[in-house]
């Protein structure tokens, strides 16, 4: 009860600041004439997506007051900035080479166009809650000689249907540009036209064509394709598993029993040989314990986070929505990781619970929060967007207090109170037994990249996707596909750390719960790697900003997935353990 509680109050939440940009039928009807809002938000590097600076940081035509518009938390965190334009594009009036403004372009202002129109700056603005982008120049990189052209005409195209704005394109007039190649004062008239269009799309669908691009014949062969490869590997590998392990343990089961009706003085070998000590407590208790509790929170974020995608919050351009979500539900959600956490702890008979509280809130935010702090740092140096202002700040810092630490507080007592005991069907022995000589491939190091690589091999396709749409232009919609090849992530992880955990216990090795973790978090190692491979070989992004915030935020998403996914193997191999414990008969 408590829980459907909860998800209604967290969908509540997410809703209300996710919906707040697409706003209310009314807010979007016009009659002919009408002012209809158009906001200059950002310029910046086409290949650098995290370095947007704010549009009239350029020497562009500025508005006789400039009126800056009011945004949400995930907006900001978006790095949007948006103000009011000097563009005038009435409802339905077409308008024909119309001047802008004069101005006259001293050397400062062409230095500064130059070097954005040389790094590929493009900008983009917001018409009735609509993006609309284009590039502010254009040279030849190759060839030095040709001249520097910056555009000074925009054209906007605008599909109506009866009162209300359904799309709109804009386009720059290679027949309108400026030489700013030469270091010398100018004066130049921006201009720009509106053409105005019916159409008969409705204004339920305007948003479908900026979803289109991923939903393409050919790119759904290639995400079906995905999903068909990582099916095969996950029936290739369940069927593998169970056959094996069901025979193998079919085997054991058998020995282990005539072991049993027969002579006490045979000496044990196998898994059972270490009955004793399989469920001996793990080194570093709390940190184990904070690391379970934290991959919890994790995974039911994830699952939160998939649920709103498929009801329809994160369409294209609901900017901000899931930064938002992220913050919010990351929020509500630290109540389970203290919950998870400390009672677990209690389980292993740990004491110092409030210790275990706290490594456990930090565990993953720490490292955020410091990654955070180093790269707001950069971003202000660079006077980007990025740099998030100082309320936004003190806002996060607030729901941190005022809510994440609560709740992670209140989960904690609940976790330490409960009566949940951990259910061993072996007795441990005091003494450790010692574990004998294993090959270097036995190794936690190899273990980890026979267990990371096929659970990584199931997802790869889908991550080309995913990074070229968080970090480049490229729109994400299919959220069905991608909570598919979500699940079978969880399968193959799960999957595999049991049948590695059982070839760890096979031979004796009774050291298992902190393998099984760091087996089933490798996962984030490879994708890691493939970070590196994305950043150097599929990718244009260059400057000590962009690799700064691909690195840093990269770095604390694979650590994230690292803490989700080791607890999914751990979890996986618990219950794998505790059963064939069960089936024997342990003294």
């Amino acid at each position: 009860m408590a829980m459907g509680r909860f998800l209604v109050l967290a969908l509540a939440l997410v809703l209300l600041f996710g919906y707040g940009v697409e706003g209310s039928a009314s807010d979007h009807r016009y009659s002919k004439g009408d002012h209809v809002p158009l906001y200059a938000n950002k310029v910046g590097p086409f290949h650098n997506p995290s370095e947007t600076y704010r549009y009239f940081d350029l020497p562009f035509c500025p508005p006789d007051k400039v009126t800056e518009k009011r945004e949400d938390l995930g907006e900001v965190l978006n790095g949007d900035r948006m103000v009011g334009a000097r563009y005038k594009l009435h409802f339905q009036e077409d308008k024909n080479s119309e001047l802008l403004c004069r101005k006259k372009l001293t050397k400062e202002n062409l230095g500064k166009f130059r070097e954005a129109v040389k790094k590929d700056y493009y900008f983009q603005m917001y018409y009735d809650d609509l993006p609309i982008w284009g590039f502010i120049g254009k040279t030849d990189k190759e060839n030095n000689a040709d001249p520097i052209l910056l555009y000074k005409h925009l054209h906007f195209e605008i599909l109506y249907n009866n009162d209300r704005v359904i799309e709109i394109t804009v386009r720059t007039d290679p027949n309108f540009t400026v030489d700013i190649t030469e270091d010398k004062e100018i004066e130049v008239e921006f201009t720009y036209s509106v053409k105005w269009v019916e159409t008969q799309t409705p204004f339920e669908r305007r948003m479908d064509k900026y979803s289109k691009s991923s939903s393409l014949p050919q790119h759904l062969e290639i995400h079906w394709f995905s999903i068909i490869n990582s099916c095969v590997t996950v029936l290739l590998l369940t069927g593998f598993l169970a056959t094996i392990l069901m025979r193998v343990l079919k085997n054991d089961f058998i020995k282990y029993s005539h072991d049993e009706e027969s002579t006490d003085d045979q000496e044990e070998t196998g898994w059972k040989y270490i009955h004793g000590d399989v469920f001996r407590y793990p080194p570093y208790k709390s940190l184990f314990c904070a690391v379970l509790g934290s991959g919890t929170q994790l995974f039911t974020l994830a699952i939160f986070i998939f649920m709103l995608a498929l009801v329809g919050v994160f369409y294209p351009y609901n900017r901000g929505a899931l930064y938002t979500a992220l913050v919010v539900i990351y929020a509500l959600t630290s109540g389970i990781a203290g919950y998870t956490a400390a009672s677990f702890y209690r389980q292993l008979e740990g004491s110092n619970w409030v210790r275990n509280l706290l490594l456990t809130g930090c565990l993953f935010c720490g490292p955020l929060f410091l990654t955070f702090c180093f790269l707001n740092t950069v971003a202000i140096a660079y006077n980007a967007t990025a740099a998030l202002p100082f309320g936004t700040i003190v806002v996060i810092l607030l729901i941190w207090t005022l809510v994440t630490s609560p709740l992670l507080v209140l989960g904690g007592i609940a976790g330490k109170n409960s009566k949940a005991e951990f259910q061993a069907p072996c007795r441990t022995t005091k003494y450790p037994r010692e574990i004998p000589p294993l090959p270097w491939y036995r190794g936690t190091i190899p273990q980890m990249a026979m267990a990371g690589f096929l659970p990584f091999s199931a997802i790869y396709i889908e991550l080309y996707y995913i990074f070229a749409s968080v970090w480049g232009h490229k729109i994400y919609t299919i959220y069905s596909i991608l909570f598919i090849v979500f699940i079978i992530l969880i399968i193959v992880t799960a999957f595999i750390t049991i049948a590695l955990t059982y070839f760890q216990l096979a031979v004796e090795d009774h050291e298992w719960w902190w393998r099984s973790v760091l087996c089933g978090g490798s996962t984030g190692v490879f994708i890691f790697g493939y970070c590196l491979y994305y950043y150097f070989a599929r990718s244009d992004m260059n400057g000590f900003m962009q690799t700064s915030f691909f690195f840093g935020y990269m770095t604390c998403i694979c650590y994230g997935f690292f803490l989700m996914l080791g607890t999914v193997g751990f979890r996986a191999s618990l219950l794998f353990v505790r059963h064939i414990y069960r089936s024997i008969k342990c003294e």
